[in-house]
C-alpha cells in the first residue's frame, strides 16, 4: 500500500507532509491508521447519536487528520525558530575562527538537538554527496518555512556567493533572533484563549446533542428522518464549523 500511494500525487503531498512534521509514520501507515480512525468514529458517531451522523464524523475524522499534520508541521516550525538564536550563534562563532560554512553547518547539526539537528544533518548529508550549499538551504527553508529561517538561510546564501565574513552579521541576526521569540512567546501567552475557545464551541455542540440524546432517546433520529431536519442538521454544522474557522482566523497573528 506504501509503495502504490507513493506512486500517485495524492501520495507524494502526504509524503512532504509527514517529512516536515518529524513522525517516523510511513504514508501507508498514516493512511492505514486514519481509515480506522475514520471508521471507528462513523461506528461510534452512529450509535451514540443517529445514523446521519456517522458520514458526518468520517468527514470531522479527515479533517482532524489533515488539521494534525498542520498543527504538527507547525508544532515543529515554532521548534525550530527557538533554536534558531543557537543556531546564528554556533554559527557565527565556528565561522569566525575560520572554518567554512560547510564545516560549521556540521558542527551546529552535531551540537543541536531535533529538530534542528535533525533538519541540519539531512542539510549535512546533502552537501557530503555534492549538493550546493543553496540548494540544500533553500530546501531547508521549503520545509520548514517561516521568516526567521528565510532571513538566516538568505544571509548564508548570499554570504556564499559574494564570499567574505558573515560573523558581524550573523551576531546581530542573533540578537535580533532572540527578540523576536520573546515577542512570539508574549503573542501566544496572549492568544491562548481565543484558541481554547476555537476548540470549545464544536465541542458543545456535540454535548447539546449528547444530552438532548440521553435525555430523551431516539430523538435525534426522529429529527434525522426527515428531510426538514437533515436539513437543519447540516445547517447546524455548517455554522458550528464556520463559527471555528472563524476564530481560529481571529487567533492567527503573524509575528
Amino acid at each position: 500500500m506504501d509503495r502504490r500511494l507513493r506512486r500517485t500525487r495524492l501520495g507524494r503531498r502526504l509524503d512532504l507532509k509527514l517529512a516536515a512534521t518529524g513522525l517516523d509514520v510511513t504514508p501507508g501507515e498514516f493512511t492505514v491508521y486514519v481509515l480506522a480512525g475514520v471508521t471507528g468514529l462513523w461506528l461510534v458517531a452512529g450509535s451514540l447519536l443517529a445514523p446521519f451522523f456517522g458520514p458526518i464524523a468520517a468527514l470531522v475524522g479527515l479533517f482532524a487528520a489533515n488539521l494534525f499534520l498542520g498543527w504538527q508541521r507547525q508544532k515543529r516550525i515554532e521548534a525550530f525558530i527557538g533554536q534558531l538564536p543557537e543556531l546564528a550563534r554556533i554559527l557565527a562563532n565556528a565561522t569566525s575562527a575560520g572554518l567554512a560554512l560547510r564545516t560549521a553547518l556540521g558542527m551546529a547539526a552535531e551540537e543541536l538537538d531535533s529538530p534542528a539537528g535533525d533538519e541540519l544533518t539531512l542539510v549535512a548529508n546533502q552537501l557530503a554527496v555534492g549538493r550546493s550549499i543553496d540548494d540544500a538551504l533553500n530546501e531547508l527553508a521549503e520545509r520548514l518555512p517561516s521568516r526567521e529561517l528565510v532571513v538566516l538561510v538568505t544571509t548564508l546564501v548570499l554570504a556564499n556567493r559574494a564570499g567574505g565574513t558573515i560573523v558581524t552579521s550573523l551576531r546581530n541576526l542573533t540578537e535580533t533572533l532572540e527578540e523576536r521569540k520573546e515577542t512570539r512567546r508574549e503573542v501566544r501567552t496572549m492568544l491562548a484563549e481565543v484558541n481554547a475557545t476555537a476548540y470549545t464551541i464544536p465541542i458543545l455542540g456535540l454535548g447539546a446533542m449528547l444530552m438532548m440524546n440521553s435525555m430523551s432517546p431516539g430523538a435525534l433520529d426522529k429529527v434525522t428522518g426527515s428531510p426538514l431536519g437533515q436539513v437543519a442538521m447540516l445547517v447546524a454544522v455548517a455554522l458550528f464549523a464556520i463559527g471555528f474557522a472563524v476564530i481560529r482566523r481571529l487567533g492567527r497573528i503573524d509575528v
